[in-house]
């Protein structure tokens, strides 16, 4: 049997009582004495007890026809009340969040430690961007916010720094570092872990491996887009630092002047 007939079986089996019922009423009614309706809902009494002397249920066509119409009606009352019932979420009116344990977290983790980003001490997150259940992918981005002090270094950026030894998923990392600690902390470890460290410092300069932007332009377009980017990083405050003249001449000077340097 299937489980949708069998659901409707079981749900309207029921009202084969109600049936029952009715078919009794109508019976009493049927069997009371009189010939129009007062004079058998006075004797309604009498005819009550010659229904009920027995228990069989009565097959007359009338008493069939009152028990069929009252359970369908009774099944249609039901049927309008649950279509038009309104859902109560008692115990969660102001809402159902929670915090979430081991069982919410573990789908999302991967077996090997390794494999994963740390979130805390216990929640981490798969770097399978294809998981067995696709319900599961997650996106890799993470947002830490907190105050100076409060551990995103410590607590976030070094651990995942650490996770260089994962061998299923390598990573390349990009670091800002206002402090400049982190090069002298984890940068063995990553060279340990086979890991090419570049480092960029623009306030000692003699600690860093230097950039040149020149050896990256090709074309006057390349040109103008090293200008631009000098020129928003470098404008002062101020009412004539918004002043187009200003900005279209030390952009045309600059241009004509790497150009020249560069033979380009």
């Amino acid at each position: 049997m299937k489980p949708e007939v069998k659901k409707q079986i079981l749900s309207n089996a029921p009202y084969l009582l109600f049936v029952y019922l009715f078919g009794k009423l109508g019976q009493t009614y049927r069997l009371a004495a009189g010939a129009d309706l007062s004079e058998k809902l006075l004797h309604l009494a009498d005819g009550f007890s010659l229904a009920f002397a027995s228990a069989a249920p009565s097959f007359h066509l009338f008493d069939l026809a009152v028990g069929v119409a009252g359970a369908l009606l009774l099944r249609l009352m039901v049927y309008c009340k649950s279509k038009n019932a309104k859902k109560y979420r008692k115990g969660v009116e102001y809402g159902s969040a929670r915090w979430g344990g081991p069982k919410d977290i573990a789908p999302y983790i991967d077996p090997v430690f390794d494999n994963n980003i740390l979130l805390t001490q216990t929640e981490r997150l798969t770097m399978n961007n294809r998981p067995k259940d696709p319900k599961t992918a997650r996106n890799k981005n993470v947002l830490v916010i907190g105050g100076s002090g409060s551990g995103k270094t410590r607590f976030f950026v070094k651990p995942n720094l650490m996770q260089c030894v994962s061998k299923d998923y390598p990573a390349s990392f990009i670091v800002t570092d206002p402090k400049g600690g982190l090069i002298g902390e984890v940068g063995q470890l990553l060279v340990r872990c086979g890991y090419r460290v570049k480092v960029l410092n623009t306030i000692n300069f003699s600690k860093s491996m230097r950039y040149n932007p020149f050896r990256y332009i090709h074309s006057e377009k390349d040109i103008l887009k090293l200008v631009n980017t000098l020129i928003c990083n470098t404008k002062g405050e101020g009412e004539k630092s918004t002043e187009d003249f200003w900005v279209s001449a030390t952009r045309s000077l600059t241009v004509k002047s790497q150009r020249t340097n560069n033979k380009i």
